[in-house]
């Protein structure tokens, strides 16, 4: 049985971010909520002609949040496979740190789960990284998973 009520995971659709949504469907298990999230940036048309031209019959994968949807459906496939069961999903626009931290206090979770993808690496510690920044800033618990 799981402490936390509700637990937001963050994905980008990378496999490092997928074992992150694995490991919150485990924690989630049958007791908590999961909310599986993905932020993105809406492309403007005239990216989104060109994306079209290029990708042809696979150019609706660039329309509007297709792409983030593709990427909600998989992570909420691999949740339910680790032991999640009440899970949805959550497209939010904007920068991974802000639309994450808006989210968890949006929907009063009690758990932010992500990957630790970056927070080792040279740019990470310069620039800063998804995880690091979370963490720093977070009301909540946050468990950063090693994906490594």
């Amino acid at each position: 049985m799981s402490a936390y009520q509700t637990v937001v995971v963050g994905t980008d659709g990378s496999e490092s971010s997928m074992k992150a949504v694995e490991r919150a469907g485990a924690i989630s298990g049958d007791s908590a909520q999961l909310i599986i999230a993905c932020a993105y940036f809406p492309t403007d048309d005239k990216d989104v002609s060109a994306a079209s031209d290029v990708l042809k019959d696979e150019g609706y994968q660039v329309h509007g949040s297709a792409p983030t949807e593709e990427i909600l459906r998989t992570a909420k496939e691999r949740a339910a496979a680790a032991g999640g069961v009440n899970i949805s999903t959550r497209p939010v626009v904007g920068a991974p740190v802000d639309a994450l931290l808006n989210l968890v206090a949006d929907s009063k979770a009690d758990l932010l789960v992500v990957g630790n993808k970056g927070l080792n690496s040279i740019a990470g510690r310069l620039l800063g990284s998804v995880p690091a920044d979370v963490a720093r800033k977070s009301r909540s618990d946050v468990l950063i998973v090693h994906t490594v």
